[in-house]
This record gives C-alpha cells, sequence and structure tokens, in this order.
C-alpha cells in the first residue's frame, strides 16, 4: 500500500537520600480559581463543575489563568538547585547524530537526519548511495521557534512531486503542501483544514486526502464527528476536490481514511465511528465509473487490505482471529464468508508488513519481537534472525526492492538500523547512533506479576547492574494501558539520564494495550477500565515488595490514556506513591466525548450518555470528579499543551484546580502548561529538553534529593 511517510526515529551508581521530610517544602500561593455554579443531571444524580469556564479556551479569563499557574509552577521549579544540571546532561546525550532508514522515490535515495539538538528532522536525498547529499526539506525554516512540524509526507508514483502535512504548535489541523521534487519550487495546490488524514497519491494525477468541516467554536476544542475522503487533483482549487465519502447522513463516520494500492489497482476505503472496530470498502480505479464495493459492513472488527496481486486481496484482520491472521480473497466477491487463510492466527499478535516480493509477519511475545518471512504463496521462507531480545521496526518497502531496513532496540540500546538482504536473509549494520551512553553498564529484566484478580501482567524492569534493591532506589513506574497500544522496549534519550542517576524505570503491559490481542484490549475497557489500574496499583506493589524501590522513592507516569491512568491510580491510591506525573491526561471522563474527535473514544471507555450503569462506573473513577477534600496527595506535576486538541487542556486545567483546593497535605500541585505545543507529536527538541529538566527535577526534589542521586560528593556534605 502506499503509506504514509514520516520522519520519525525510534529514539551501578551509588544513590544517597535525604530523608523527604527534611526538604524544606516551598510555600505555594496558588492562583485563585472562580468556582461557577454549573450542575449536570445524569440519570437522576446531579454532578456539580465547578471549573467547566475553563474548557474555554478562547477566553481571556482562561489565558489570564493559565498564566497565573504557569508563574507559579515556573518559580517553584526555577528554585530545584540541580534542575540547570539535568537540562546540561539532557542537552549533552540528545547531542548526537540521528539517521532514518533510507528509501528511494523517482530514482533518488531519502533519509531523514538530525545533526543532534535541530529542533526537527530533515529530509535529505542523493542521486546514489555513494553520493552527497543534499538537503531537501528542512522542517526547521518552517519557523523561528521551531514548533512547526513536518506531521507526514507522500511522493507520487514517479517521485516527482511531494506531498507534505504541516502542523502549526502541535495541533491535529494540518496544512497540506505540495513541491516539485525535481525543482524544488511550491506548487499552487496547498490544502488548508486537514484533520486525521493520510495522504495517498493516485498515480501522479493527484492524492487523496480527509478531514472535517471546519467547526463552529473554537478549533481546538469544537467537536469533529464527520469525517470525509476527498480526491485533490493537481491543478485544480481545494474547494473542487471531490468528496468520495462521508457527505451524507447515510455515511457519516468519525474517521474515514484512504489508501491506494501500489498498483494503483484499488483506493481502499476504511470507515469508523471509533478507534476499534470499522468498516472497509474498495473502489476499482480502473473502472470507468468505479462503485464502492463492501467488504466490511459493520463495526465490529478491525480488518485492512495490506497488499493485491491483481484481483486478489490480501487482508489483515482480527474476525474469528484476535491475535490477527492474514487471508485473500478476489475483489470482485470480497466479503468474509469467501475468505482464505493466508497466514493464520497464532497464539501471539501478528503484525505484518510487505517488502522486495514478500510478507514480513512480525509476532510479540511478552512484548519482545519475533519476524517471519513468507512468500507470496503463504510459505515459511525463514524466521529473521535478530540482534537481540527487543523491538522491532521497518521491513516494508516496495516490492521491486532487493534490500529492506529495519530498526531493532530495547531500553537500553539506542535504535540502530541494520539493511536487510531480502533473498539472503542476512542482516548488516546499517547506522548505530554514537551515543554518550553504555548500554553495557544496564540491565533490564522482564518478570510477571499478579494483579488484583490474579491475572499475570508482565513488566519489564530496567536498572544500572550493581543496584541494590533496597527499597532507596528512585523509581518511575510508567503505564497506558488502552486503546489495543502495545508498550514494546525502546530507547528513550530523556530515561537514560533517569538512570543514570541511579534510577529504576519500570514499565508494565497492563490490560487494554494490544500485547496480547484483541481479548486483552477488551479485558481493559468500559466497565472493565478498572482491571487496568489495579494492574498498575500492583505493579507499584511489586515493585514495593521486592525492594526496588517505596513509597517515598516512586513516581508514577503517563501520558494521554496514560494520563488519566495516572490520574485515576492516585485518586483510588493517593498513599502509593511519592510523585505523580500526569500528562495530557483524559481527566473528566463525563465530558471527555464532548470535545474534538473525543467522542471516538468510546469503544474504550463508554459515555456518560449511554446509559445510568456506564455514567455511574464513569463517575467513579473519573479523576476530576474523585479529588477529596481532606485527602493527602502525592506531589503533582501536570503537563499539557495550550495546543492539545486531542486531550484538550481543559481536562488538566480543571484536574489541577481540583487538586489544588483540596489538597490537604504538604505537597505540591503545579500544572506545566506549555505554550504553541500539542499533544505531543512534532514537539521541538528544545523544548521536550526542557519538559524532561523540569519532570526529573520535581521528581527528584520532591523524593527528598537535595542534590542529584550520583551527586555523591554534595549528597555526603549534607
Amino acid at each position: 500500500m502506499k503509506k504514509l511517510i514520516t520522519g520519525v526515529f525510534s529514539a551501578g551508581v551509588l544513590s544517597i537520600s535525604l530523608n523527604a521530610n527534611c526538604q524544606n517544602q516551598q510555600q505555594l500561593d496558588y492562583p485563585e480559581t472562580k468556582k461557577v455554579d454549573t450542575v449536570t443531571d445524569y440519570f437522576g444524580t446531579k454532578v456539580k463543575d465547578p471549573y467547566r469556564w475553563l474548557e474555554d479556551d478562547r477566553s481571556p479569563e482562561t489565558e489570564a489563568w493559565v498564566k497565573a499557574e504557569n508563574k507559579v509552577t515556573f518559580n517553584y521549579l526555577d528554585k530545584i538547585p540541580y534542575r540547570d544540571q539535568l537540562r546540561k546532561r539532557l542537552t549533552e546525550l540528545w547531542n548526537y547524530e540521528k539517521l532514518g532508514a533510507p528509501f528511494k522515490e523517482g530514482g533518488k535515495i531519502y533519509f531523514f537526519k538530525n545533526d543532534g539538538l535541530q529542533n526537527q528532522n530533515v529530509l535529505y536525498r542523493k542521486d546514489s548511495e555513494d553520493a552527497e547529499a543534499e538537503v531537501f526539506l528542512d522542517p526547521n525554516s518552517f519557523s523561528d521557534d521551531g514548533t512547526t512540524s513536518l506531521a507526514g509526507m507522500s511522493f507520487s508514483d514517479n517521485g516527482k512531486i511531494l506531498a507534505y502535512a504541516i502542523s502549526e504548535g502541535g495541533s491535529d489541523w494540518r496544512k497540506v503542501i505540495v513541491k516539485n521534487a525535481e525543482t524544488g519550487a511550491i506548487m499552487g495546490d496547498t490544502i488548508k483544514d486537514v484533520k486525521f488524514s493520510g495522504l495517498s497519491w493516485k498515480g501522479d494525477d493527484g492524492f487523496y486526502y480527509s478531514s472535517y468541516d471546519k467547526p463552529d467554536g473554537s478549533e481546538l476544542s469544537a467537536k469533529t464527528d464527520q469525517h470525509k475522503l476527498y480526491y485533490h487533483k493537481l491543478g485544480t482549487a481545494q474547494s473542487e476536490d471531490q468528496v468520495i465519502f462521508g457527505d451524507s447522513d447515510a455515511q457519516k463516520r468519525r474517521y474515514v481514511g484512504g489508501s491506494v494500492t501500489e498498483d494503483d489497482h484499488y483506493l481502499i476505503i476504511s470507515a469508523r465511528n471509533s478507534t476499534s472496530g470499522g468498516e472497509l470498502y474498495l473502489m476499482d480505479l480502473t473502472a470507468e465509473n468505479p462503485e464502492l464495493v463492501t467488504i466490511i459492513d459493520n463495526f465490529d472488527t478491525d480488518s485492512y487490505v495490506i497488499d493485491n496481486e491483481g484481483s486478489k486481496l490480501y487482508i489483515v484482520t482480527n474476525l474469528d482471529a484476535p491475535n490477527r491472521r492474514i487471508v485473500t480473497v478476489d475483489a470482485s466477491d470480497p466479503t468474509p464468508e469467501n475468505w482464505v487463510d493466508f497466514i493464520p492466527e497464532t497464539e501471539n499478535v501478528l503484525s505484518p508488513s510487505t517488502g522486495g516480493g514478500y510478507f514480513f509477519a512480525e509476532y510479540m511475545k511478552d512484548a519482545i519481537s519475533q519476524v517471519k518471512q513468507y512468500d507470496y504463496d503463504g510459505k515459511l521462507v525463514r524466521e529473521v534472525k535478530l540482534p537481540g531480545i527487543g523491538s522491532v521496526g521497518g521491513f516494508g518497502t516496495k516490492k521491486e526492492e532487493k534490500v529492506s531496513y529495519y530498526s531493532f532496540t530495547n531500553y537500553v540500546t539506542p535504535g540502530t538500523i541494520y539493511k536487510y538482504d531480502i533473498e539472503k536473509g542476512t542482516s548488516e549494520v546499517y547506522n548505530k547512533p554514537d551515543i554518550d551512553f553504555n548500554s553495557e553498564d544496564y540491565t533490564s529484566e522482564q518478570v510477571f506479576y499478579e494483579s488484583k484478580d490474579g491475572t499475570k501482567i508482565p513488566m519489564i524492569i530496567t536498572y544500572k547492574k550493581g543496584t541494590q534493591l533496597d527499597g532507596n532506589n528512585p523509581t518511575i513506574l510508567y503505564g497506558y494501558g488502552g486503546f489495543n497500544i502495545s508498550l514494546t522496549p525502546g530507547f528513550s534519550t530523556a530515561m537514560s539520564v533517569w538512570l543514570e542517576q541511579g534510577g529504576i524505570y519500570a514499565v508494565p503491559n497492563l490490560r487494554g494495550g494490544g500485547e496480547y490481542g484483541r481479548e486483552w484490549h477488551d479485558a481493559g475497557i468500559k466497565t472493565k477500565k478498572q482491571n487496568v489500574f489495579d494492574d498498575f496499583i500492583a505493579a507499584a506493589e511489586y515493585l514495593i515488595d521486592n525492594g526496588y524501590t517505596s513509597r517515598d522513592y516512586l513516581a508514577v507516569r503517563g501520558g494521554s490514556n496514560g494520563g488519566l491512568l495516572v490520574g485515576a491510580t492516585m485518586t483510588q491510591r493517593p498513599d502509593l506513591m511519592k510523585v505523580a506525573l500526569p500528562a495530557v491526561g483524559v481527566m473528566d471522563m463525563l465530558r471527555y466525548h464532548t470535545f474534538t474527535a473525543g467522542a471516538g473514544w468510546a469503544y474504550d471507555y463508554g459515555t456518560a450518555e449511554d446509559n445510568a450503569e456506564m455514567f455511574q462506573y464513569l463517575y467513579n473513577y473519573s479523576p476530576v470528579h474523585n479529588v477529596k477534600a481532606g485527602t493527602e496527595y502525592p506531589a503533582t506535576l501536570v503537563t499539557t499543551g495550550d495546543h492539545d486538541d486531542r486531550v484538550v487542556p481543559a481536562h488538566s486545567f480543571k484536574f489541577a484546580a481540583e487538586l489544588q483546593e483540596k489538597q490537604a497535605g504538604n505537597e505540591p500541585v503545579l500544572i506545566r502548561i506549555e505554550t504553541k505545543a500539542g499533544h505531543g507529536a512534532g514537539k521541538p527538541t528544545s523544548m521536550i529538553i526542557d519538559e524532561y529538566a523540569d519532570i526529573f527535577g520535581f521528581t527528584f526534589y520532591n523524593m527528598g534529593f537535595e542534590a542529584l542521586p550520583n551527586d555523591i560528593d554534595k549528597n555526603m556534605k549534607n
């Protein structure tokens, strides 16, 4: 399939600490947050919402509140004595060349590279392997402060034209720009107001993209729920773009996507109302008047066309296969009753790709990658020998290519790119990053612990070799647990700084994720969502019971759905952790579906409008609604971005306001609101480094460290 290309790279110290209670607490004077008399009746239960006014992101009052909160937060962070040390070390470690895997378009070789501290990755090209590379597209030139990023791109079939999307300030709303790849000139085909979209070319004539009508009210928070697939013909105005799917009440869907097969034979259309489960259609682009042909007519399963040979379709599906399988069917009659197994389901989750005339079946076994190579008759050619235990990504390339590239990483190994000979099955290092971090000094171990209901949950724990399990190690427990997303081992430059300081990093594979297929996902949704929180709580208890850390040295962290995880966990078990770090979290579970495309998350969450039972279940764990007066909450640093139009910042605003009002203990409750930043994608390097310096500084400081843990001399003096 013609896919969107993105410029993203896989990216025993003695710990002497002070008792946390010895640290001088800063006296905090939180901004006064007004309360309004807003009440909503849910099935007879009247729910107060005193901070609803903070949902208005365009209001001068909200803007003033943001400035006042940031002033308090940064005044606090400025007083952390080693914050600059952390920023300096983060900058040093980040400053290494990052290279992406090469790919060919129009007889040229393209690749992304970042010299080290560039805010955005740069796209280069060259005529051959040995030729000198030139800058082809530099996103650092899009804006002075690096907050405008490249958000995806796609070349025409002949490689002579590039369509690329940009995001301004981290927003999900995009602008698509068309560039002549031969002359470098920008063409007059700029498409505006594009959201949640791929870019897929039909030959060299034009491309398909998706978007919503621009909403009334705030484009950053107003609800968007009718997605449309468009076709843009080069040389015409956007107003003339043809709607292919989604322009009627009968075709009203929240998420619609279109992708053209590599041979330009078919347009494949996916249509969903939620992030899980969707319809699937095709159109024969070789026909004079192509008609919409139904493959899947319901929202019960997830399926997509991965490739075709003439009219023979290869479909990846979890229909009757929770761990996914590949089936074949003829496009003339493609409905499920005609499907034939090509690569059957196994006990491990399948994530396939194609390239060089083969299928590469990546399997996840306890969140660890295995890869098998199949031919187009379904015959196993070989199991690909991988460099070690960890995560791989890549292998996908065009059918005519003889080599493909893949990346390998784990929690202590920076992402290394390998060149793979498709026929011989051999790998060689293509690029190994030169980073100032000695992986040999650290280890990762996988453990399995029991959750509240006895379910076995895997967790990978990473730390410096020789670390004493005496309960005194600063530890970050990171989780997600939702939307069928799998947390697989991957190197983080930022977390390497945490590890250098003697910190432990623990990542459990909670229910709600995709590590064990659809059944694992479904065990953590709707009225089973508490399983996810219980899994996370049990992970914390395991770390404490086994001496990795203790309550005084434990921080919990997560973003987006993981921010909800942290919010729910800290309100249910505030005694369990010393520090809470919820990022861009979904915190108001009664109203999340009223903002932007939030209603599409209902498969995982359900909504408060579904029925009384669903309302009550959400109400019982919704972080905003479960902050209790008189409770001692952990030191909390809420983080969000003012341009986050996926999980709108009002979630974080309201949660922080509730915590500041009701905190009974002495621990600080702060909110750090990044300006000109969104949900996270495309955030400039400088902004990321500053944010991690603040997060790590806040965490160590509230664990009682007056100097960094590996700053032995200063700690001994104290």
